[in-house]
């Protein structure tokens, strides 16, 4: 990708510092897009321990010059994501599905905050402003092609693009809707402990399987348990799930007062898994001071992404469940894709309304049956299959569950939407 050399009459701010929000700046820059970054805490941060990055992912970052960057940065020589094994957590541990993956489809997981520091690189601090908690959009009087961004402290920024990617707490969201953030997020019923762990912890543990060769799931009745190795293999991301009961997502509520992340204990992880295979046990042994998130989704779905100048992006957009590792992967779709049409010669300042349609267009539906697909993935895993949990039936509801991530053709929808923004471009002229 050559960077756009026609001089752009329109800026762009984005209200987020994280995966997206970082992935986006860097993607409108290359496109010679005017942006700036406006983060609500005092740095660059991304909570949560390790994310996965699938092929789709990984051409979008090498199209952006960041893929070297990123790779180094995750410690790994090759890809580690190159085995995917479902495996029951219960009784001998029996492998219940193989996936068997060709080497254009591998993938890598790696620690968030090496991700976010190899985006760093890239990054011009002097557009970024942080202790910006954005609380209000309004429209210049004087020219609507401008929106006024206000912040808690009082100041104000001008920009013709406002982009939200300020994740599932979205200020921007509730600002574009007129709904709170509550109102538009619902807790999924289920509840996540996270962990990294020690590779060599897990051998000495007495685990006989070998947590450093790809992505594990460990499937069982209500919970199950996915791990993938970080740097280099040294350590292990944990990720430990149980559903609580089988409201839908929409009725089920947490109690009043909890939190949506709290420390929790090794002994109250052990107990939740009580009964499960030695496998799970010996694993478990190994996190030492987990944390529990309350897993939470955009809910229900939005009916628009955009409104007016003003577009969302990653999580404020389409927060999903994490049982196919696809957040990360929407967001850095919804970054190129946006970055794309921003950055086309056809658009100006006077049709962005037009473009963020067009982006609306493409991403909204894309990212939403992701958000489904993620769904079904957590009901086969937890042994809610439609076709049973036997070793056939898993078999059957795995198969090819990943394609619609992995194997969506991006760079068609891209082609799709700067043909429609020629068309905007046609008709303004």
């Amino acid at each position: 990708m050559t960077p756009s050399h026609v001089p752009k009459d329109f800026k762009v701010a984005i209200i987020g510092g994280g995966v997206c929000g970082l992935t986006c700046a860097i993607a409108l820059a290359k496109q010679g897009v005017p942006v700036e970054i406006f983060e609500a805490t005092t740095k660059f941060r991304e909570i949560g321990a390790g994310l996965g990055l699938g092929p789709n992912s990984i051409r979008v970052l090498r199209e952006l010059g960041v893929w070297d960057d990123v790779h180094a940065a995750s410690g790994e020589s090759g890809m580690n994501m190159a085995v995917y094994r479902y495996t029951s957590g219960l009784g001998d541990n029996e492998v219940l599905y193989d996936l068997s993956v060709p080497s254009e489809d591998f993938g890598l997981g790696i620690a968030r905050y090496a991700f976010l520091d190899a985006l760093l690189k890239y990054i011009d601090m002097s557009k970024v402003h942080f202790n910006k908690r954005c609380v209000d959009i309004t429209h210049s009087t004087a020219d609507p092609t401008v929106q006024i961004l206000i912040f808690a402290d009082g100041t104000r920024f001008e920009a013709n693009v406002v982009l939200g990617a300020d994740g599932i707490k979205s200020s921007v969201r509730s600002i574009i809707t007129g709904y709170s953030t509550d109102s538009q997020v619902a807790w999924s019923n289920t509840a996540a402990h996270r962990a990294l762990i020690s590779f060599q912890e897990t051998r000495a543990a007495g685990m006989k399987i070998d947590l450093s060769t790809g992505f594990r799931c460990f499937m069982g009745p209500g919970k199950h348990i996915v791990t993938f190795p970080i740097q280099g293999g040294r350590t292990i991301n944990v990720v430990a799930f149980i559903t609580h009961g089988p409201e839908p997502i929409g009725e089920a509520r947490l109690p009043p007062g909890e939190p949506w992340v709290r420390p929790t204990s090794q002994q109250e992880l052990l107990s939740v898994y009580d009964g499960w295979g030695p496998e799970v046990r010996a694993l478990l042994s190994c996190v030492h001071k987990p944390s529990r998130w309350s897993i939470c989704v955009v809910h229900p779905h939005l009916q628009s992404y955009v409104d007016g100048n003003v577009a969302l992006l990653g999580d404020a957009a389409h927060a999903m469940l994490t049982h196919l590792g696809g957040g990360a992967g929407q967001c850095i779709e919804d970054a190129w894709v946006m970055a794309r049409l921003l950055g086309s010669h056809n658009t100006n300042r006077f049709n962005l309304q037009g473009v963020l349609r067009v982006y609306d267009e493409l991403r909204r539906p894309r990212s939403q049956a992701v958000w489904e697909r993620s769904l079904r993935a957590g009901q086969v895993v937890e042994a809610l299959g439609p076709s049973g949990f036997t070793k056939e039936g898993v078999q059957k509801d795995l198969t090819g569950i990943f394609d619609l991530l992995w194997h969506h053709e991006l760079e068609e929808d891209v082609k799709e939407g700067l043909r429609r923004v020629a068309q905007l471009h046609s008709f303004n002229s």
